[in-house]
């Protein structure tokens, strides 16, 4: 299975900018590297942050940037999205029985399992009880699954960006969730921290994925502001065989050069140096 996951694409209204650049040219160019290069993926799984200001005429925006892609793609909401407008301009998307965009689907066997991790006029992560009930629901029936969604659940050693990250009144319970279910769990995917942030938690592996737009600066000391810089974005491709999963971090925007060499002994001599033994 082939999954391209792609996370904070902070669309506007077609024109205008966030930070500095334009989210759409951005958001466009990934796409394009997708088709031109992933033809055979199974999902594109975005990660929210689709609107930067919850804009209906962002959600609309998006919605015709997906129109004509052949590959099937699932949608999540960040904290810098609007829910409602979200619902309005995506009016058929799956939402739990509490309006929540919670939604689930199998895939080759693995239960997908797409969080909504959004408070209410709030940059941290919430996941109620209401939440977590549907959570559990979908666990408990499934032999194996992958959970995706926006923010951190857990501390990523970054205060600034873990004071937006799951709170740690919802943090405790998801935590015990995942505890519960970890058997079947393989793996935590999200957004939310522009970066590639790697590791473990309730001894579950986690992938965090950089932004299309700009990318977190890492500062472990500075506790309340965010550092950003308009580095070269990325999204991952996620190769998963059974047990098995490699992510790779795809640079698509990169134009600079490309250097190509063979993978013999003698491609990588020193130059001059075969010639003189």
């Amino acid at each position: 299975m082939k999954i391209i996951h792609i996370s904070d694409i902070h669309l506007t209204i077609p024109g205008e900018e966030m930070g500095g650049l334009d989210p759409h040219a951005r958001f466009a160019r990934a796409l394009a590297d997708v088709a031109d290069n992933h033809e055979d993926a199974d999902r594109i799984i975005i990660t929210g942050d689709l609107a930067h200001w919850g804009e209906k005429e962002a959600y609309e925006a998006l919605k015709i940037e997906l129109a004509d892609l052949s590959i099937p793609v699932r949608l999540m909401i960040g904290n810098h999205d609007d829910r409602e407008n979200f619902r309005k301009v995506f009016n058929d998307h799956p939402v739990d029985a509490n309006g929540f965009v919670n939604h689930a689907e199998t895939v080759d066997g693995t239960r997908m399992i797409y969080l909504d991790s959004v408070g209410h006029k709030t940059h941290a992560g919430h996941f109620c009880t209401a939440r977590r009930e549907w959570l559990e629901a979908e666990l408990a029936k499934a032999d194996r699954a992958r959970i995706f969604l926006h923010h951190n659940p857990m501390p990523v050693g970054l205060p600034a960006e873990d004071k937006i990250g799951l709170t740690p009144e919802d943090r405790a319970p998801f935590k015990d969730l995942l505890k519960t279910y970890g058997d079947c769990i393989e793996y935590i995917h999200f957004g939310h921290v522009h970066a590639p942030i790697h590791g473990r938690f309730a001894g579950i592996p986690f992938a965090s994925v950089p932004s299309t737009g700009n990318q977190s600066l890492p500062d472990m000391r500075e506790s309340e502001l965010l550092k950003g810089a308009p580095m070269d974005p990325a999204y991952f491709v996620l190769l998963i065989d059974g047990d098995d999963t490699t992510i790779h971090q795809i640079p698509f925007a990169w134009d600079g050069p490309v250097m190509t060499s063979g993978t013999g002994w003698d491609d990588w001599a020193k130059p001059g140096a075969a010639a003189a033994e």
